[in-house]
């Protein structure tokens, strides 16, 4: 059976904070998650656990996120001098941009594909990791992690994905996951 491992973090800071969009890997990992379709199980990972979190990538037959070769990745590379883009590794962000030569939210896909929402975002996860509130995190990233996990089953099964334009219209786009 293959070992399909969705992933997605949050961070401990912003890119205001660190000096901008260059220095990703300075934004430290607050928490990471990931669900595995060989163990069917959710992982959770603290900062301190960030090296486990790595060893589950690199043992995925195919790693499944939204945007993390520029953003989750990049994180992930202050933790390591591996280079984790050289993983097995399907970006819906990438792959979509690529189809429809614009970027799109989670949230746009989501709500378009399933009728579901994000429960918050990642500005909010970094003000729970300054008051403490690891395991709000934690929920909104396995939350994360389930939305990209359907998305991608969805577009499996169906060879396609919904998403809502600016103008509020209902889109598809064909895909080959």
């Amino acid at each position: 059976m293959k070992n399909v491992v969705y992933f997605d973090l949050e961070t401990q800071k912003s890119a205001q904070e660190v000096g901008g969009w260059d220095r990703i890997r300075d934004l430290r990992m607050s928490v990471g998650v990931t669900y595995n379709t060989a163990n069917n199980e959710y992982r959770i990972y603290s900062e301190k656990t960030v090296d486990n979190l790595i060893k589950e990538l690199q043992r995925a037959d195919l790693v499944v996120g939204f945007n993390v070769l520029r953003f989750d990745y990049e994180v992930l590379h202050g933790y390591t001098v591996m280079d984790l883009r050289q993983l097995p590794t399907l970006d819906m962000l990438v792959d979509l941009q690529r189809i429809l030569k614009h970027r799109l939210s989670l949230d746009a896909i989501a709500s378009a594909t399933l009728g579901v929402e994000k429960t918050s975002d990642g500005i909010q996860a970094i003000r729970w990791f300054r008051e403490g509130r690891l395991l709000d995190i934690a929920e909104y990233c396995c939350f994360d992690v389930k939305i990209t996990r359907l998305v991608h089953e969805y577009g499996v099964a169906h060879k396609q994905v919904f998403y809502n334009n600016r103008f509020g219209n209902r889109l598809s786009a064909a895909v080959n996951w």
